[in-house]
């Protein structure tokens, strides 16, 4: 476990998933994928072993953002886009605190969009759960910045011109110290994701391919049925050689013109070219080499798992350790004569 979530104190007694449902009615759509990941979420807070009234659920506006109501933990549901910020102020000034960002597509990446990088860069701690479903659902269905090109909805009817945001290529641009990937409706997979994330010291962003029955139905049906996933799904798996597709009979490997990463047919030939996943390496390089391998339809092949995982100093240690130093070399200080200081004027 972290050591930052060492600081936060244990549950007295034994927990269960019941413990961690809240007596609200949970009011999303019928079939919306949000049911599965708060399912997963409920059922995995256990294993924290905090107690409930040290964590914290933050939200800002969309279907997501619910999810504070169906936790029985302390939450927040917060204004547009604004949840990292919000959030990066309560796991500052409360380390005893297990804090959690929920936020969808268009409320993290639009006009959420600087809060969640300058969160990701500062490597505050964290864990930011961000459902993606490609559409803006709580408006009732337009293009959300996740939506690939051409796509019609009611706010593009003659289809979408916008380039679309990859969330995990982002967070790695931004220097985020652990990125994942993972879908809804893959209990196992996402359980376990949740978990290398809760364990990571700092932010920790997971993309959850989320499906919205209503407004973009079976966006990801590629990455769920059980046979097209043989072919579309690329597990990392850290230590291990990226194989994946029917017999594992495909590989990911570097080109060696061009430096990119590309898929190939595995054969004696080429078999020892093959990837071996490494989540921790220092460089964010080869980490969004592969986030570039998702096809923006998610029809051919797409990478779930831990792209990247490593260890960098945690902003809210550094924080506090500089406000202890201040304290020692100074004493405490007074905000009345900051306030009132000489660098004031009268109008």
């Amino acid at each position: 476990m972290s050591e930052a979530l060492k600081l936060v104190p244990k549950a007295e007694t034994a927990q269960s998933t019941k413990d961690f449902k809240s007596d609200q009615e949970v009011r999303w759509c019928p079939g919306c994928g949000d049911y599965a990941i708060l399912a997963a979420v409920q059922s995995f807070m256990p294993d924290l072993g905090l107690a409930r009234e040290n964590i914290v659920f933050v939200s800002g506006i969309g279907c997501s953002s619910r999810f504070p109501y169906y936790m029985n933990t302390y939450g927040m549901h917060s204004i547009h886009g604004r949840a990292p910020a919000i959030a990066t102020g309560l796991a500052s000034s409360r380390p005893d605190l297990s804090v959690w960002v929920v936020t969808g597509d268009g409320d993290a990446l639009s006009i959420g969009g600087n809060h969640l990088i300058h969160a990701l860069r500062r490597n505050v701690n964290l864990k930011i759960l961000l459902f993606n479903n490609r559409i803006y659902g709580l408006t009732k269905g337009q293009y959300s910045p996740t939506s690939e090109v051409g796509k019609i909805t009611k706010s593009t009817p003659m289809g979408s011109l916008d380039a679309p945001f990859n969330p995990v290529s982002l967070a790695i641009g931004a220097e985020a110290s652990f990125v994942a990937r993972t879908v809804d409706s893959d209990r196992k997979h996402l359980t376990e994701v949740l978990r290398a994330a809760a364990d990571h010291p700092g932010t920790a962003l997971v993309e959850i391919y989320q499906n919205c029955n209503i407004f973009n139905d079976g966006a990801f049906d590629a990455l769920k049925d059980k046979d097209r996933a043989q072919d579309a799904v690329i597990r990392l798996e850290h230590g291990r050689p990226i194989r994946f597709g029917r017999d594992n009979t495909k590989g990911v490997v570097r080109d060696t013109t061009t430096g990119d990463l590309k898929v190939v047919t595995v054969t004696p030939d080429n078999e020892t070219d093959v990837l071996v996943h490494d989540a921790t390496t220092t460089s964010p390089t080869t980490a969004f080499a592969l986030s570039r391998l998702a096809d923006p339809d998610t029809l051919h092949h797409t990478p779930i798992g831990v792209f990247r995982s490593v260890t960098r100093p945690v902003y809210d240690t550094l924080m506090a350790d500089q406000l202890d130093t201040a304290i020692e070399q100074h004493g405490k200080g007074d905000l009345t004569t900051l306030l009132t200081g000489n660098d004031t004027w009268t109008v």
